[in-house]
């Protein structure tokens, strides 16, 4: 019984530099790190304010002075881009946090305890799965005041049940296992046993689903402000960086590859982190 925690780390710590070894993770940890670094530019505001207007930059290709071009206002796009990925990774970092943390704990009660419990986080999950996840975000979006956080607050809503499920099918197993029977014989209550024993054998499958979930979630950031729903302006977002470009794309077509090509950066480098992760972490592609 006192063998198994003596392993575990070991294996489990083997796991996580293979997860970095595998090519879908290298490739995706690269890209992960230039999307922080624009990110980061964009959040401190390095560079070209991202909302300064000049019309008689307006509509000026990629040049030694405004890298990615302007748009049909004089701005700059790089910044713009740079301030529209930072503003994204915030919204997808906040709401996927917030559905993890509250998801976990539903599907972790849900399955520890059963009964009741889980009825109750059954019915809550299945009205939530019940609306497509786009349309879900987009009415909860609509109906609070538009902000970043509302948007960050709809995504997370939208991606709880995910979370809920994916904790609760391991905990259901893990719950009868031998170590967890042991800790409760000696007189663990419920929730010690909880967050000491059945937590930590579920992470590996938790990061992986973060991972794939942040780039679900920044796609429906975008989604969101392409449809005017999203981060209000003058906050630049690559959603409605795409929706101003969609009309000029004959004329000034840098407006549509910038962000477009950000979005793609960020969402193929966490899938292939997630893909590498889920290969190291769960051999078997449990992670959903």
């Amino acid at each position: 019984m006192h063998e198994t925690p003596e392993v575990a780390p070991t294996r489990a710590s083997g796991r996580w530099v293979n997860a970095f070894r595998t090519p879908g993770g290298i490739v995706g940890l690269t890209l992960m790190a230039l999307v922080a670094v624009l990110a980061i530019v964009g959040a401190t505001g390095i560079g070209p304010d991202p909302s300064a207007q000049d019309v008689r930059e307006s509509l000026q290709g990629p040049n030694g002075s405004h890298w990615f071009g302007t748009d049909q206002f004089g701005r700059d796009i790089f910044a713009r881009v740079c301030s529209g990925l930072a503003n994204s990774m915030r919204i997808a970092l906040v709401s996927v946090t917030a559905a993890a943390l509250g998801g976990v704990l539903l599907g972790i009660l849900a399955g520890y305890f059963q009964g009741v419990v889980d009825r109750v986080v059954g019915v809550i999950t299945n009205v939530l799965f019940a609306f497509p996840s786009l349309l879900l975000a987009l009415a909860l979006a609509a109906t609070l005041r538009r902000s970043w956080l509302t948007v960050a607050i709809a995504i997370a809503v939208v991606y709880l049940p995910i979370f809920a499920r994916v904790a609760r099918g391991p905990v259901l197993t893990l719950r009868n296992a031998e170590y967890v029977l042991a800790a409760t014989a000696i007189g663990r209550s419920r929730l010690s046993t909880l967050f000491a024993h059945v937590l930590p054998n579920i992470l590996g499958i938790l990061v992986v689903q973060v991972t794939l979930s942040l780039s679900w979630a920044i796609l429906t950031e975008a989604a969101l402000s392409f449809l005017g729903f999203g981060t209000p302006p003058p906050a630049a977002s690559l959603g409605g960086m795409v929706y101003a470009a969609q009309t000029l794309t004959s004329v000034a077509p840098w407006m549509l590859y910038a962000p477009g090509a950000a979005l793609i950066l960020a969402v193929v480098g966490l899938n292939l982190l997630g893909d590498g992760l889920r290969a190291a972490l769960d051999p078997r592609g449990g992670g959903r």
